[in-house]
């Protein structure tokens, strides 16, 4: 009887139990529902309000927001398919977000603090041509533009951790040339605060890697200030790894440099910051670089007002540069590097192959002493080749002191360059080449030596109006005159001297010691052949 009146009494406490807990919990399932039905409700005033605070930050650019997610009990947001497109060149979209999360730190908030998270999943970056002159012709700056404030206007709270995921970036020029390309980009930062920071003060940790290319990896790790005016700001260590040049065509060819293939690797520390400005890198390797110097009748009036510019440039920055600029070592392996002339007719090419060597202490300010360079190579693919060199930055100018030997090299391997000055031929041959050459304070002082033995040659001039057959019976000549005293027999050999001036504002160092060495050879040589060449015509006469 006790028993059975104590488990009416204990179904009887579970009914109310149960009655409690359903007139508790539908409340809050109703509560639940209507916060979800509000929050839908919210998402498109919310989308629009967003995206109007965008564009309103935004200068030159347009922000389309396709789909809002607001979630009122994480306190956060999604925002997918997120568009910007430049004004002036809408098509392609600069920039494509598959999607965009921002989450508040509970923990914070209950203490009085914002605190964010934000993810941006598979970020696509395109630009082309027409985009990249715009905006770097704009004179609108980076800040100006209106970035971060569009960041801001997403989720106006310090952000804790700010990730990147699965990013790519594209980069498409005009003709035939690759896309620059970027791909698995990721990025992580931490301790993102819209305060401005003193000089020299980097709040967050920032880590970076992307594949660059193909096979290429560039990465970065350090700290940064992401809200620095007038542009981030960084300092930490920086790796390039296996990144194949040719896909820099684009721009190297603008310059007339023709880049066919080389790898480039390269490690060191970069600080780009308000006041401070320091690219060293450690180490750098370029292998299997091929590269030649184009000139031609074409670009010889862009040449000239390029180096122009840069001659102003380096006056203008008195030794005081932008960027101070470090390479401990820089090796070169296994390489080719080359320049063609078809200004002149014939056009003619002048190469050094398996080039090998190795610069030190490379830099463009004074104060990190001289840079020395050696490098040893095969000229015109069958003489020896050996460079020495010390070069430093200075206020007045670069001083310069340079040695070049040149041995051994195939006569007729140089016979369009003959022609191209002195309409001169050779059959045979071997070429020696000498030169010294010291610039600073604006003056430049030197020599060069060239030296022909067992020479062949023939006059083009000579040959002209004689059949095909008589040109070649004729074009061997035996024996070279002595034309000169002193000089061992079957030898054409002189010294030239130079001396000039490096100042001009508008002749850039390199063309002015290019012109003075040519001139010089040909001074020294050409006298010389002229001779031999009278001195053949009489012989067949």
């Amino acid at each position: 009887m006790l028993r059975s009146k104590a488990a009416t009494i204990g179904r009887a406490g579970l009914r109310g139990a149960r009655r409690h807990w359903v007139l508790l919990t539908v409340p809050i399932v109703l509560l639940v529902i209507a916060a979800y039905v509000a929050a839908f409700m919210l998402d498109e005033p919310l989308r629009r309000i967003t995206q109007g605070k965008m564009n309103h930050a935004l200068k030159g650019y347009t922000a389309n927001i396709k789909t809002l997610d607001f979630h009122p009990f994480g306190f956060s947001l999604d925002l997918r398919h997120v568009t910007i497109t430049q004004d002036e060149h809408p098509d392609p979209p600069v920039l494509l977000v598959e999607r965009l999360s921002a989450s508040v730190h509970w923990r914070a908030l209950l203490s009085g603090r914002l605190v964010a998270d934000v993810k941006i999943i598979r970020p696509e970056v395109h630009v082309n041509l027409p985009q990249a002159r715009k905006e770097i012709s704009d004179q609108v700056s980076v800040k100006e533009h209106g970035w971060q404030e569009a960041l801001e206007a997403v989720y106006p709270l310090k952000i804790n951790h700010f990730e990147i995921r699965h990013g790519d970036v594209t980069y498409v020029d005009k003709g035939p040339f690759k896309p620059l390309h970027l791909s698995e980009l990721n990025l992580v930062a931490t301790n993102i605060r819209n305060v401005r920071s003193k000089e020299r003060t980097y709040p967050s940790d920032v880590w970076f890697s992307a594949r660059v290319f193909d096979a290429g990896r560039v990465g970065a790790d350090g700290q940064a200030d992401f809200m620095a005016e007038p542009t981030p700001t960084f300092r930490g260590r920086v790796d390039l790894a296996g990144i194949e040049l040719d896909y820099f065509k684009p721009i190297t060819n603008r310059y007339n440099l023709i880049v066919d293939k080389g790898i480039i690797s390269a490690s060191g520390e970069v600080e780009y910051g308000r006041e401070v400005r320091t690219v060293d890198l450690k180490t750098a390797m370029l292998d299997g670089v091929h590269v030649e110097y184009v000139h031609s009748p074409r670009t010889a009036g862009a040449e000239r007002e390029r180096a122009g510019q840069a001659k102003k440039a380096a006056k203008k920055v008195d030794n005081a540069p932008g960027v101070l600029v470090r390479i401990g070592e820089l090796h070169l392996v296994n390489s080719t590097v080359g320049f063609v002339n078809k200004a002149k007719t014939p056009t003619y090419r002048l190469f050094v192959e398996d080039l090998d060597g190795s610069l030190v202490n490379l830099s463009n300010h004074e104060t990190q002493g001289p840079a020395v360079a050696k490098i040893t190579g095969k000229f015109m693919g069958t003489g020896s080749a050996a460079a020495d060199a010390k070069f430093q930055a200075e206020k007045s100018g670069p001083a310069l002191n340079v040695a070049v030997r040149i041995e051994e090299v195939s006569v007729p391997k140089l016979n369009d360059l003959l022609r191209a000055y002195g309409r001169f031929d050779a059959t045979a041959g071997r070429f020696y080449f000498y030169s010294e050459l010291s610039a600073r304070d604006g003056q430049i002082t030197g020599y060069v030596k060239p030296l022909f033995k067992d020479l062949k040659i023939y006059s083009a001039e000579q040959e002209e109006g004689k059949p095909p057959l008589r040109k070649m019976y004729e074009g061997v000549v035996a024996g070279v005159a002595k034309l000169l005293k002193n000089h061992p027999h079957d030898q054409v050999a002189t010294k030239a001297e130079i001396s000039g001036r490096t100042d001009n504002p508008n002749i850039s160092t390199v063309d002015v010691v290019t012109r003075l060495v040519q001139n010089a050879f040909f001074k020294a040589i050409l006298p010389g052949f002229d001779l031999e060449a009278a001195r053949a015509a009489r012989l067949k006469g």
